[in-house]
């Protein structure tokens, strides 16, 4: 918001400017202004001068100024974030994870990041810098956490080998196939039942981000929603179905630790055709209204 007529004036800039507490970081009037107008840029650019200024007035205005201050290298602004999400980054980790171990080294991953350790021609290289404040800085590292996860279980997945897991001691025996039949047919059908229970909407949510690698705002561009929104959406989704096949498998005779085990099945190990369970009734005309998304979209984020 560096002019009157491409903000709606000086006044406004001023006044965000003083709400958002970038002084205490040794930000300047006109680097906040540089960030407002590149924010404006990415979504408003072409809206008037007043929806600019409504624009702007909704912005997590703190939230956003400490993100940039970090993401600039102020060390103040760095200890502020630390004391406010250092906590709650390892409640996310441990939540997704589910291992405390795994959690500490996901969240550890996550906070190199956000400060920016890794530079490129000098220059500090911090996430932070994408965050634009049009939702919650922790809804937004939130999301960033679970794509950092998918991310790096992806990359675990392509690059441990059959060679490499022998090489390492890793024993595989084979399973008697009666026994894998019987498994099978429980877990199938237990796991048809939970998908059947779910909306159209929430079968597409989870077809487009577990088996069609579709980003969080690629599905939040899809349903006209944001990304926090999506990411909320997937935990509830992902934590009601593990529910509702667990209780499938104990209606079957299985007790709740052999459920457990069961729920560890590679999914390419059992025959249910999961993408024709998911993609059922659950294509962009089932919810009219939405936008469906395009074919081999992009992978950008906010």
């Amino acid at each position: 918001m560096p002019s009157r007529g491409q903000s709606g004036g000086i006044g406004a800039a001023a006044d965000l400017y003083a709400r958002s507490g970038a002084a205490a970081y040794s930000m300047s009037r006109e680097h906040f202004a540089a960030i407002l107008e590149e924010i404006q840029q990415k979504y408003v650019r072409d809206a008037s001068a007043h929806a600019k200024v409504e624009f702007c007035a909704a912005l997590r205005i703190e939230e956003l100024a400490l993100a940039r201050a970090c993401a600039a290298g102020n060390e103040r602004a760095w200890e502020d974030f630390v004391s406010r999400y250092r906590q709650k980054l390892h409640a996310m980790a441990l939540h997704i994870t589910r291992d405390i171990a795994h959690a500490a080294e996901l969240a550890d991953s996550l906070f190199a990041d956000l400060y920016g350790v890794s530079a490129h021609n000098g220059a500090r290289s911090s996430k932070l810098a994408f965050y634009t404040g049009r939702g919650s800085l922790e809804g937004w590292l939130r999301t960033v956490m679970a794509q950092e996860f998918v991310n790096r279980y992806r990359k675990q997945k392509r690059t441990v080998s059959l060679e490499e897991q022998t090489d390492a001691g890793a024993q595989f025996v084979a399973k008697a196939p009666e026994a894998v039949c019987a498994l099978d047919r429980r877990l199938e059908t237990a796991t048809d039942e939970a998908l059947a229970e779910l909306s159209a909407e929430d079968r597409f949510t989870l077809a487009a981000y577990y088996l069609d690698g579709r980003t969080l705002a690629d599905i939040a561009r899809a349903l006209g929603l944001h990304e926090s929104s999506v990411s909320r959406r997937l935990d509830r989704i992902s934590t009601g179905l593990r529910k509702r096949i667990l209780a499938g498998l104990r209606e079957r005779g299985m007790s709740h630790a052999q459920a457990v085990e069961a729920l560890e099945t590679d999914v390419r190990d059992i025959t249910l055709d999961l993408r024709s369970r998911l993609m059922q009734d659950s294509g962009p005309a089932a919810f009219p209204g939405r936008k469906a998304p395009a074919p081999n979209a992009g992978e950008g984020s906010e």
